[in-house]
């Protein structure tokens, strides 16, 4: 096998000296704190088992340390961190979802580093990949919980189904609600991770009508009072990068990390697809695919808007660090990004393949701030200057061409 490699993400602005040095401080003492990372020679199994070298995998934790805007300094930390991660105890829970996370995450036929860390780690109960079931998975849930009180990560797939009192999802031969469960759960985990949209706001099945009543995990926690802090990873599905990433992150500094407006890891989301978009110089262009039936501009690679593309308002990583071991995305395959990245976006950003005009939207959009800086924008304005972009740039270009005709020399006879 060839060693690992990962298209390199750009980096956050830099760190002031000052600032780095309480960071490097501040992750030694959580790291010196933690016990020594017992399940470290399971890492090296899995390495091993995969031809996966130490040195691949301190490749690996190069590029993670750039993929979480830390300078180069971390990179050992971050190996360091990885290797502690192993033995941290996870109980992920499936609610009303396709399990289209958990498949993406671990059903891949040459698995990268993302991949390894995630197969290694301690996880205590899934639902979908453990042998157990009914009561005895209620059983192995209940120790868990008990053993690991308040140290676990709790992690959810898919939205809470709250309607008449959680009914729509029940487990085990008493029919436990779903409502019960995730209030059970979250109460006393460490840190809740919400892996995908569903969980993040409720995704698909949240949609209207919703007859589920579906929410998102965070949401459905602040509505009962449970405090416990709540990292949202949007899409669909997540990438393997985001959720170690943020694992992590979790462990190098013991706290959440900081949050987009959406509660959002900044370092994952907090640009938009349309500013890494290797189309994004065809949209400055004004070169577009103007429809399905363009196959000439669609073999050319044009930009998608016009065929639907949501990447100017939708905040993700996908484009940097893309899937199934850095590949390839969506848009690099030649389909829009759809914005699952974003709340509400079935109801939001739907017709799928044609622009978004004439519709009020949340995040900030055909501008280059960050994704906590919210406020109501008019998607009809965004659409008029879009097109207007685009003429002006092809009038500039026939003005350009028309003047250098004038002044070219006249060809002798």
């Amino acid at each position: 096998m060839s060693s690992y490699e990962e298209p390199k993400p750009s980096k956050l602005q830099p760190l002031h000296p000052a600032q780095e040095a309480l960071l490097l401080a501040e992750a030694d003492r959580n790291l010196a704190a933690l016990l020594p990372p017992q399940q470290e020679s399971r890492l090296n199994r899995a390495l091993d088992k995969h031809g996966l070298t130490r040195r691949d995998f301190i490749a690996w934790a190069t590029v993670m340390t750039a993929t979480l805007g830390l300078p180069p300094a971390f990179t050992g930390r971050v190996a360091r961190a990885a290797e502690a991660a192993t033995r941290l105890p996870i109980i992920w829970q499936e609610l009303q979802s396709c399990t289209g996370n958990s498949m993406a995450l671990l059903r891949t036929a040459n698995p990268g580093l993302d991949n390894i860390i995630l197969e290694v780690l301690s996880l205590e109960y899934h639902p979908a990949l453990m042998a157990a079931a009914g009561d005895q998975a209620k059983a192995v849930l209940a120790g868990s919980i008990e053993k690991h009180r308040g140290q676990y990560i709790a992690i959810f797939e898919g939205s809470v189904p709250v309607g008449q009192r959680g009914i729509f999802m029940t487990s085990g031969s008493k029919g436990e609600p779903s409502t019960d469960l995730v209030r059970r759960i979250a109460r006393d985990a460490k840190y809740v991770l919400s892996a995908g949209t569903c969980a993040a706001y409720g995704g698909i099945p949240k949609a209207g009508p919703n007859p589920t009543e579906a929410m998102g995990i965070k949401e459905f926690l602040r509505d009962n009072n449970i405090r416990t802090p709540v990292i949202n990873l949007p899409a669909c599905p997540v990438g393997a990068t985001n959720i170690v990433g943020t694992i992590l992150e979790l462990v190098l500094f013991g706290r959440v990390p900081q949050l987009d407006a959406f509660d959002r890891p900044v370092w994952a989301y907090g640009t938009r697809i349309h500013d890494k978009c290797e189309r994004r110089g065809n949209f400055d262009a004004g070169e577009f695919v103007q429809s399905w039936a363009d196959i000439s501009s669609l073999k050319k690679g044009f930009c998608l808007y016009k065929v639907g593309c949501k990447g100017p308002f939708t905040y993700n990583n996908c484009g940097v660090v893309r899937y199934n071991q850095g590949t390839s995305w969506p848009i690099q395959a030649g389909h829009g990004c759809v914005g699952c990245s974003e709340p509400n976006f079935w109801d939001t950003m739907t017709p799928f393949h044609q622009p978004v005009a004439a519709r009020v939207f949340s995040p900030p959009v055909l501008s280059d701030s960050t994704a906590d800086r919210v406020g109501l924008w008019t998607m009809g304005a965004v659409a008029v200057g879009i097109a207007a972009h685009a003429v002006g740039t092809m009038v500039r270009s026939a003005l350009e061409d028309r003047k250098a005709s004038k002044t070219s020399p006249e060809p002798k006879e």
